[in-house]
């Protein structure tokens, strides 16, 4: 996401390059260049404008310090205007009730269903929410179904009417539902709507008056690019929603809606969804982004993914096993599980500074764990355990169950012992020194 963007703002930024210090003419010629880049982006024009206007201001303001280019500054006041553009602090939820209700709202395709599921899993997993999902959109056919069975995945409870098309009557008897059997947070899915269709409007502005929510988010495809912008002003006109949520951030987006939104309709981003897997779901922080959209990485919420995904106990057995050179290919196999876990390969790679740009033309397969775990799941229990007695056999065995060849076999194992060994070398650095003998002795074996 936002590649041509990052792309042609640092293109802009060239232009600076060599200058000795920010004057309004070089500052003018590079912000034409920004505002060009934004427009493409499809940010809103007015949005573009004030923005590039807000820029120059701040840049003809600054003394720029010896030690610092002009170049350098400048992006550091574009960093700074596109955080505050985007709201400038992350905004979290309301969940104050008992139970605390957020209601969902949005068009048609836009993704309410599939992030109701992701919120639940989230608030669940890292809150210890007790979440019940509620079934309110009786015109969609397959919404109730596609409902349930995202809740099986995450083992939380579906509240649905057969028979009932009233909609406020059956969110009224959910929350009823949900305080008999002490749940603590209801999440409303409601029917896709458009903003032209009174009907339709009236019914959603109906099932908020009726059950006050804590929250009531507008969710939307940010793929519809300045549309959702246009659509989300429309709604939050007749809802007074409290926030907006961003869905498929991962695809072909040029970013307009995401730096538009927060100005023209003066409500927060609160999350974002930037993948098809239930825990594809981030909390929206405007600096980061604008850390992603300037090249600069985003190593903080790189590190909040592998936290979360962390298993503190597992992690003590494991390190205790590679001090006793104990690690198998039951750990290995269970080290790539939770790297899957922390999302997309790309995403997770383009988070770490400089990599981003590096790795925009290659193709990352979601998949590039599949041939590693197709062999670990040919070999035996016992091999999986002990290694060693892997022999020449058996490791034509595990290809030919497997479906690979020998060689993607012998590379792995190759791999998984000099993995091994460092593991041990590094487990045992007590001091830089220690750490300088383990490479060297590596190296010569």
């Amino acid at each position: 996401m936002f590649e041509n963007l990052s792309e042609r703002l640092e293109r802009s930024f060239k232009i600076l390059k060599g200058e000795g210090k920010i004057t309004e003419i070089n500052v003018a010629e590079t912000l034409k260049d920004v505002r060009r880049a934004l427009l493409e982006a499809d940010v809103n024009f007015k949005v573009a404008k004030q923005f590039t206007d807000e820029v120059k201001a701040k840049a003809l303001g600054q003394n720029v310090i010896n030690a610092i280019k002009p170049g350098e500054l400048m992006v550091k006041i574009v960093h700074d205007e596109l955080a505050r553009l985007m709201g400038g602090e992350a905004a979290g939820l309301n969940l104050s009730g008992n139970p605390a209700v957020i209601l969902m709202s949005g068009l048609q395709g836009s993704g309410k269903t599939t992030f109701s599921g992701k919120l639940a899993k989230k608030l669940k997993s890292e809150q210890g929410k007790r979440p019940l999902l509620v079934a309110a959109d009786v015109y969609r056919p397959a919404a109730i179904e596609q409902l349930k069975v995202l809740a099986s995945q995450i083992d939380v409870p579906v509240y649905s009417e057969d028979g009932n098309k009233n909609p406020v009557q059956i969110v009224e008897n959910a929350i009823r539902h949900a305080k008999a059997n002490h749940l603590d947070l209801v999440i409303v899915d409601t029917a896709g709507r458009l903003a032209v269709d009174e009907e339709m409007m009236q019914e959603i502005a109906a099932i908020k008056n009726a059950v006050k929510p804590q929250e009531t988010l507008f969710v939307v495809d940010s793929m519809t690019g300045q549309d959702a912008v246009n659509t989300a002003k429309e709604f939050n006109d007749r809802l007074d929603f409290d926030g907006v949520v961003l869905t498929k951030l991962d695809g072909d987006t040029r970013g307009g809606a995401a730096l538009s939104i927060r100005t023209v309709v003066t409500k927060p981003i609160k999350f974002v969804g930037t993948g098809e897997k239930l825990d594809a779901i981030d909390l929206f922080h405007p600096s980061r982004m604008a850390d992603r959209i300037l090249g600069m990485g985003d190593i903080v919420s790189l590190v909040e993914r592998a936290q979360n995904a962390y298993d503190e106990k597992a992690a003590r057995e494991l390190q205790r096993k590679i001090a006793k050179n104990q690690f198998n290919f039951n750990d290995f196999l269970s080290q790539i599980q939770q790297i899957k876990r922390m999302g997309n390969l790309k995403d997770l790679a383009s988070m770490i500074p400089g990599v981003g740009k590096a790795i925009k033309d290659i193709d990352i397969d979601d998949n590039a764990f599949k041939s590693i775990e197709a062999i670990i799941y040919s070999m035996t229990a016992e091999e999986r355990q002990n290694p060693e007695i892997i022999n020449s056999s058996r490791r034509r065995r595990i290809a030919a169950g497997s479906g690979t060849d020998i060689q993607e076999v012998n590379r792995l194992i190759k791999q998984f012992e000099e993995t091994r060994k460092m593991m041990k070398a590094v487990s045992g650095i007590k001091n830089p020194m220690s750490m300088m003998r383990n490479m060297r002795n590596l190296r010569r074996r």
